[in-house]
């Protein structure tokens, strides 16, 4: 073996800690910027509460863009969940003589897990995508720099209304998507099943609690939280043209998909912590 070989092998596992440091820090500085920019455009939109000057219509026109637009896929996707769940859950439930029960697990899991957590994903490719690509094309177009020449702020005025309206519609989507879910369970129940309208609600609405609602609505408001600044932060870091763009986007999905299944885990654990379920 040559004194270039010995060389080789000895400096691999360093440049191996090498490569995993620098993802390390990749990972932590984009985590910061993230967070600095949901901080700097919640202080823009209380600013802006404050002095009765909350751009309204560009929030709405967002909330239509991003989340009416996704009420259709959200609802086909839970129902077909909820179809699924009913369908699944029934066998394993006869094997005990219980099969009225599975109004009682779709009902839970629906609430604390499974409504906010499909919409959420869902919205990540209609809202995290579409965000990113706008205003990567705003960079790469040199809107951005336009607009800090007239000494209008970016994040007030392009991340504020997105960020708002992510929330938002995190919010009425995860409401439809755990009407939807239910309502499909609760008919295949009925059709498949031989479980009566009546006898699927009542067994759900005895193991509901109002805490379940709450647990997945402040999971919805940390989903929208998360796409809407993670597709802002990408957005606004595009470089190289189309290229750079449809880095962004992708970069947009990966992230918001893999954030949101951490926050998921990380609030759940919480949740079971201080016994809230």
């Amino acid at each position: 073996m040559t004194t270039s070989d010995r060389h080789n092998l000895a400096s691999a596992p360093l440049d191996f800690v090498e490569w995993l440091g620098g993802r390390a820090l990749g990972v932590l500085t984009h985590v910061g910027t993230v967070l600095l920019l949901v901080v700097e455009a919640l202080r823009w939109f209380f600013k802006s509460c404050s002095k009765k000057r909350v751009g309204t219509g560009a929030m709405t026109s967002q909330v239509i863009r991003i989340g009416v637009r996704s009420v259709f896929i959200v609802s086909l996707v839970s129902f077909s969940i909820g179809l699924i769940l009913a369908l699944n859950m029934a066998p394993p439930l006869d094997q005990f003589g219980s099969r009225e029960l599975v109004a009682n697990i779709i009902g839970v899991s629906v609430l604390r897990e499974l409504g906010p957590l499909m919409a959420a994903i869902v919205l990540t490719g209609f809202a995290g995508a579409a965000i990113a690509a706008e205003i990567g094309t705003m960079v790469v177009g040199e809107e951005i720099e336009a607009l800090e020449v007239h000494a209008l702020n970016p994040v007030r005025f392009l991340v504020v209304p997105r960020l708002i309206a992510s929330i938002a519609s995190m919010w009425s989507l995860a409401v439809i998507s755990n009407i939807v879910a239910i309502g499909g369970a609760m008919l295949v129940s009925k059709l498949v099943l031989n479980i009566p309208y009546q006898t699927f609600w009542s067994n759900m609405l005895s193991q509901l609690k109002v805490v379940d609602f709450w647990t997945g609505m402040i999971k919805a408001t940390i989903f929208g939280i998360l796409i809407g600044a993670i597709a802002c932060a990408n957005g606004l870091k595009t470089k190289g043209g189309a290229a750079g763009v449809g880095k962004a986007t992708t970069d947009t999905v990966v992230q918001c998909l893999v954030s949101i299944i951490i926050a998921d885990s990380l609030f759940t654990a919480i949740f079971f912590i201080f016994d809230l379920n």
